[in-house]
């Protein structure tokens, strides 16, 4: 993995996919400018990013969990 080349192999660290989405996320803010705008353009992407993950990933595989383990409440 070459950091800035992602058609390579994709990040192998926490530090390398911060850096990639971080990457992104400064190259929108440069394109667009910096205002409250695309301040919050940037952090909702984030936030939706981050939800649809919960939903799409984290959900399904705890309720895996679940069922192969049991719940606690």
């Amino acid at each position: 993995y070459v950091i800035g080349n992602t058609a390579d192999a994709p990040p192998e660290t926490p530090g390398e996919l911060n850096y990639l989405l971080t990457v992104e996320c400064r190259a929108y803010l440069q394109h667009k400018g910096l205002s409250y705008t695309t301040i919050n353009d940037i952090l909702g992407a984030l936030e939706g990013a981050k939800a649809e993950f919960i939903r799409r990933v984290l959900i399904p595989y705890d309720d895996g969990k679940i069922k192969e383990n049991g719940d606690v409440y």
